[in-house]
Protein backbone atom coordinates (compact mmCIF):
# COMPACT_ATOMS: atom_id res chain seq x y z
CA UNK A 1 0.00 0.00 0.00
CA UNK A 2 1.35 3.46 -1.04
CA UNK A 3 1.07 6.06 1.93
CA UNK A 4 1.31 9.99 0.96
CA UNK A 5 2.25 12.08 3.89
CA UNK A 6 0.57 14.70 4.63
CA UNK A 7 1.42 18.64 3.81
CA UNK A 8 1.68 21.19 7.03
CA UNK A 9 -1.91 22.86 5.73
CA UNK A 10 -3.44 18.69 5.77
CA UNK A 11 -2.14 18.45 8.49
CA UNK A 12 -3.57 21.83 10.00
CA UNK A 13 -7.14 20.69 8.44
CA UNK A 14 -6.93 17.34 10.24
CA UNK A 15 -5.94 19.48 13.64
CA UNK A 16 -9.24 21.47 12.91
CA UNK A 17 -11.44 18.08 14.04
CA UNK A 18 -10.79 17.51 17.90
CA UNK A 19 -9.61 21.66 18.14
CA UNK A 20 -12.80 23.00 16.04
CA UNK A 21 -14.89 20.41 18.47
CA UNK A 22 -13.42 21.86 21.63
CA UNK A 23 -13.94 25.52 20.20
CA UNK A 24 -17.70 25.12 18.95
CA UNK A 25 -18.05 23.43 22.35
CA UNK A 26 -16.64 26.63 24.15
CA UNK A 27 -18.79 28.75 21.87
CA UNK A 28 -21.81 27.62 23.26
CA UNK A 29 -21.28 29.18 26.38
CA UNK A 30 -20.53 32.60 25.04
CA UNK A 31 -23.41 34.53 25.20
CA UNK A 32 -24.41 33.33 28.92
CA UNK A 33 -20.80 34.15 29.76
CA UNK A 34 -20.78 37.86 28.43
CA UNK A 35 -24.47 38.45 30.05
CA UNK A 36 -26.47 38.16 26.79
CA UNK A 37 -24.14 40.83 24.87
CA UNK A 38 -26.07 40.88 21.55
CA UNK A 39 -22.66 41.43 20.05
CA UNK A 40 -21.70 37.77 21.37
CA UNK A 41 -24.90 37.08 19.87
CA UNK A 42 -23.57 37.10 16.36
CA UNK A 43 -21.03 34.43 16.52
CA UNK A 44 -22.81 32.33 19.98
CA UNK A 45 -26.42 30.45 19.98
CA UNK A 46 -28.23 33.04 21.93
CA UNK A 47 -30.91 29.96 22.41
CA UNK A 48 -31.25 25.91 22.33
CA UNK A 49 -32.70 26.22 18.30
CA UNK A 50 -30.61 23.94 15.82
CA UNK A 51 -30.33 26.66 13.83
CA UNK A 52 -28.68 28.88 16.47
CA UNK A 53 -26.49 25.79 17.32
CA UNK A 54 -24.84 25.77 13.78
CA UNK A 55 -23.14 28.90 14.80
CA UNK A 56 -21.02 26.57 16.65
CA UNK A 57 -19.03 25.36 13.29
CA UNK A 58 -20.09 28.69 11.28
CA UNK A 59 -17.44 31.16 13.39
CA UNK A 60 -14.89 28.50 14.03
CA UNK A 61 -14.99 26.77 10.74
CA UNK A 62 -14.62 30.21 8.29
CA UNK A 63 -11.93 31.40 10.77
CA UNK A 64 -9.37 28.19 11.48
CA UNK A 65 -9.40 28.05 7.54
CA UNK A 66 -9.31 31.57 7.02
CA UNK A 67 -6.07 31.71 9.82
CA UNK A 68 -4.31 29.06 7.92
CA UNK A 69 -4.26 30.85 4.72
CA UNK A 70 -3.94 34.30 6.20
CA UNK A 71 -0.63 33.65 7.94
CA UNK A 72 0.95 30.70 5.90
CA UNK A 73 -1.04 30.57 2.88
CA UNK A 74 2.28 32.10 0.59
CA UNK A 75 4.76 30.58 2.74
CA UNK A 76 3.34 27.30 1.90
CA UNK A 77 2.51 28.14 -1.50
CA UNK A 78 -1.43 26.80 -1.31
CA UNK A 79 -3.27 26.97 -4.15
CA UNK A 80 -5.94 29.77 -3.21
CA UNK A 81 -9.00 28.06 -5.25
CA UNK A 82 -8.85 24.37 -3.87
CA UNK A 83 -8.06 26.16 -0.51
CA UNK A 84 -11.34 27.71 0.05
CA UNK A 85 -13.21 25.18 -2.39
CA UNK A 86 -11.77 22.91 0.61
CA UNK A 87 -13.08 25.50 3.28
CA UNK A 88 -16.71 26.01 1.71
CA UNK A 89 -16.82 22.09 1.63
CA UNK A 90 -16.02 21.75 4.96
CA UNK A 91 -18.52 24.71 6.32
CA UNK A 92 -21.26 23.30 4.22
CA UNK A 93 -21.10 19.85 4.80
CA UNK A 94 -20.68 20.95 8.76
CA UNK A 95 -23.69 22.77 8.44
CA UNK A 96 -25.56 20.82 6.81
CA UNK A 97 -24.91 17.67 9.22
CA UNK A 98 -26.27 19.05 12.65
CA UNK A 99 -29.73 19.53 11.61
CA UNK A 100 -29.77 16.46 9.43
CA UNK A 101 -28.00 14.28 12.23
CA UNK A 102 -30.24 16.09 15.02
CA UNK A 103 -33.51 15.62 13.36
CA UNK A 104 -32.91 11.96 12.28
CA UNK A 105 -31.69 10.86 15.91
CA UNK A 106 -35.37 12.74 17.33
CA UNK A 107 -37.72 11.87 14.99
CA UNK A 108 -36.78 8.06 14.47
CA UNK A 109 -35.94 7.58 18.32
CA UNK A 110 -38.16 9.99 19.87
CA UNK A 111 -35.38 11.42 22.57
CA UNK A 112 -33.25 14.07 23.00
CA UNK A 113 -30.27 13.49 24.60
CA UNK A 114 -27.60 15.66 25.75
CA UNK A 115 -24.59 13.47 25.19
CA UNK A 116 -26.06 12.81 21.64
CA UNK A 117 -26.14 16.48 20.53
CA UNK A 118 -22.53 16.62 21.49
CA UNK A 119 -21.99 13.93 19.55
CA UNK A 120 -23.49 15.52 16.82
CA UNK A 121 -21.07 18.62 17.07
CA UNK A 122 -18.38 16.13 16.84
CA UNK A 123 -19.62 14.57 13.39
CA UNK A 124 -20.22 17.37 11.86
CA UNK A 125 -16.92 18.91 12.45
CA UNK A 126 -15.31 15.47 11.78
CA UNK A 127 -17.44 14.95 8.49
CA UNK A 128 -17.16 18.61 7.11
CA UNK A 129 -13.14 18.59 7.75
CA UNK A 130 -12.46 15.03 6.08
CA UNK A 131 -14.54 16.29 3.19
CA UNK A 132 -12.61 19.67 3.10
CA UNK A 133 -9.26 17.73 2.99
CA UNK A 134 -10.62 15.69 0.37
CA UNK A 135 -12.08 18.52 -1.53
CA UNK A 136 -8.49 20.32 -1.40
CA UNK A 137 -6.36 17.86 -2.08
CA UNK A 138 -8.81 15.75 -4.81
CA UNK A 139 -10.58 19.02 -6.47
CA UNK A 140 -9.87 21.78 -9.50
CA UNK A 141 -11.11 24.20 -7.05
CA UNK A 142 -13.22 27.21 -8.03
CA UNK A 143 -12.94 31.19 -7.91
CA UNK A 144 -11.83 31.98 -4.12
CA UNK A 145 -14.51 34.62 -4.79
CA UNK A 146 -17.64 32.59 -5.14
CA UNK A 147 -16.70 30.89 -1.89
CA UNK A 148 -16.05 34.21 0.34
CA UNK A 149 -19.44 35.39 -1.44
CA UNK A 150 -21.40 32.47 0.13
CA UNK A 151 -19.23 32.84 3.40
CA UNK A 152 -20.34 36.37 3.67
CA UNK A 153 -23.88 35.39 3.13
CA UNK A 154 -24.48 32.97 5.49
CA UNK A 155 -22.58 35.37 8.13
CA UNK A 156 -25.37 37.59 7.13
CA UNK A 157 -27.88 35.43 7.14
CA UNK A 158 -27.44 34.00 10.89
CA UNK A 159 -26.92 37.57 11.64
CA UNK A 160 -30.21 38.72 10.75
CA UNK A 161 -31.86 35.43 11.93
CA UNK A 162 -30.15 35.95 15.03
CA UNK A 163 -32.71 38.43 15.91
CA UNK A 164 -35.70 38.34 13.24
CA UNK A 165 -35.91 34.06 13.30
CA UNK A 166 -38.80 32.51 11.45
CA UNK A 167 -41.85 30.87 13.37
CA UNK A 168 -40.56 27.27 12.11
CA UNK A 169 -39.00 24.02 14.13
CA UNK A 170 -35.25 25.04 12.86
CA UNK A 171 -35.47 28.38 15.01
CA UNK A 172 -37.51 27.22 18.17
CA UNK A 173 -35.79 27.17 20.80
CA UNK A 174 -35.69 23.58 22.14
CA UNK A 175 -35.11 24.93 25.69
CA UNK A 176 -38.65 25.81 26.20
Amino acid sequence: MKHKSYTRAEKWILLGIPLLFIIGSIFHFLYDIFWESPVIGLIAPVNESIWEHSKLVLWPVILWWSLYYGFRGKCDQLDKRKWFSGALTALVVSLAAMPLLYYFYTGAFGVELLWVDILILLLAVLCGQLLGLHAYRRGTGIDPKYSLIVFSVLVLLFMVLTFLPPQIPLFRDNAI
